[in-house]
């Protein structure tokens, strides 16, 4: 679990921050002396710890000390240095002394915490942490990241429900909750208040919300289906009904009203685009399974904006392409592969798709496309061999097979097939010994890849 920090330092803090000190019984000349002397070695310190010099800015800065024993920036700077040095003891020190010589400086309470921070010490964090807070309210997110490293998962998940009232939820502190979540008695209290807090104020739209996603989330259909009808009846033109809504009439395998209500989720400017692409990820499974939707799933990809409807073709492809569904597969990859063209993993499905589907003409085509924009990818030049060995033209066959070779580089399996398909070019070509020697060459490789 990573700790998002809130850290922010300045190289020249200290030079801004020197406390006035008065020379009681001392010569003019002698003040001003000692002045100039001090801020020597705090300049030279500055500089040595600018090119990394840590030792050296170190003793520049104790001879300030041994003249400001009492100064909080020169303890500040020293905690900064043994901390590039990895002295966390002496730095967390520096850093406690400049913070009692000077309380109200929250940035020295931001050293200690960076010590706590490298040093894993998420406990004593956990205090430095609660000081900080009055100064900025933004480390409220460390606070809640730092519970949950620690496990304490009761101070977390009302510290998230505190952040999520006032400044809007992350996803962040959203990963948080749903391991919090996996916990059945934190499950069960967080229903709990939500049906309490629906009961005192039946308005609130994100209490149903976050409650349909907790029953959701833990196989209770049946109650998130009746929290949704009560916020549709509390709520009428509630968008987010229809989320709930939707996934009970997907279990229910009720498409045609499951329909109904994602429409109305995609037609909603108040349903946020993550929540959308859950409820486009779910329909997919369905009409994969369930064709005679294909339409309203093209209906639902239409409803994204253009980019992000060009990058939800590429995964729906793939999953056609699992199942083999090379129809809808093809359909999908080609929108990608139109708008994609660089890319190389999703154009070797469209072609495989083409092949498994025997469009050798669609398939010969795109590989000679492809080839122009990867001269160097051996697999569209094997396709394209396979094509044209499938129309008849073994000659051109041979000619991009043989060409395809030279940028093969340790592909057993594609090494076979090209010898496969140069075989069945000389076949058609009636070069008898060739087609022997490849067909040999691919039976020899196959048997050191089954050993």
């Amino acid at each position: 679990m990573k700790i998002k920090k809130y850290l922010v330092s300045s190289l020249f803090f200290g030079m801004l921050l020197f406390p006035a000190f008065a020379f009681a019984q001392a010569e003019p000349d002698d003040i001003a002396l000692a002045e100039d002397k001090f801020q020597d070695n705090f300049y030279e310190s500055l500089k040595q710890k600018g090119i990394e010099n840590y030792d050296k800015a170190v003793i520049a800065l104790e001879k300030c000390l041994a003249s400001k024993p009492e100064n909080a920036v020169v303890h500040f700077e020293l905690g900064k240095n043994y901390l590039s040095l990895k002295d966390y003891k002496k730095a967390y020190e520096y850093f406690q002394k400049a913070s009692v010589l000077d309380p109200k400086n929250k940035w020295y309470l931001v050293g200690m915490y960076d010590v706590c921070y490298q040093t894993r010490d998420y406990n004593q964090a956990i205090v430095i942490v609660d000081k900080l807070v009055p100064f900025d309210a933004n480390y409220k997110e460390d606070l809640a990241s730092l519970f949950m490293y620690t496990e304490q998962f009761d101070k977390a998940l009302a510290l998230i429900n505190e952040l999520d009232e006032s400044v809007g939820k992350t996803p962040q502190r959203e990963a948080y909750r749903a391991s919090i979540m996996k916990d059945s008695k934190y499950e069960a209290v967080e229903k709990d208040k939500l049906l309490a807090e629906i009961k005192k104020n039946p308005k609130d739209e994100s209490k149903y919300i976050a409650l349909i996603l907790l029953y959701s989330d833990s196989n209770q259909e049946e109650k998130a289906f009746e929290i949704a009808k009560k916020l549709e009846k509390e709520i009428p033109d509630s968008d987010f009904a229809q989320v709930g809504l939707f996934k009970f009439y997907l279990n229910n395998n009720d498409g045609e009203e499951a329909v109904l209500a994602m429409n109305k989720v995609f037609e909603s400017k108040k349903v946020d685009a993550k929540t959308k692409y859950k409820v486009l990820n779910e329909f997919l499974i369905f009409a994969r399974n369930n064709p005679s939707f294909n339409a309203d799933l093209d209906r639902a990809v239409s409803y994204f904006n253009a980019e992000e409807q060009v990058a939800s073709t590429k995964e729906i492809g793939k999953i056609f392409y699992a199942k083999k569904n090379w129809e809808r597969a093809i359909h999908y990859l080609e929108i990608y592969s139109k708008n994609n063209p660089q890319e190389v993993e999703p154009n070797i499905f469209l072609l495989q798709a083409y092949a498994e589907s025997a469009q050798f003409e669609a398939l010969s085509k795109k590989a000679s496309e492809l080839i122009d924009f990867f001269p160097l990818q051996p697999e569209f030049y094997y396709y394209s061999g396979l094509a044209n060995n499938q129309l008849k033209n073994h000659k051109k066959a041979k000619e991009f097979l043989e060409m395809g070779l030279d940028y093969l580089l340790e592909n057993r399996d594609l090494e076979i097939n090209f010898n496969i398909q140069l075989g069945e070019a000389f076949s058609g070509l009636g070069d008898t010994k060739k087609k022997e020697q490849y067909f040999l060459k691919a039976d020899k490789l196959l048997k050191q890849k089954m050993q």
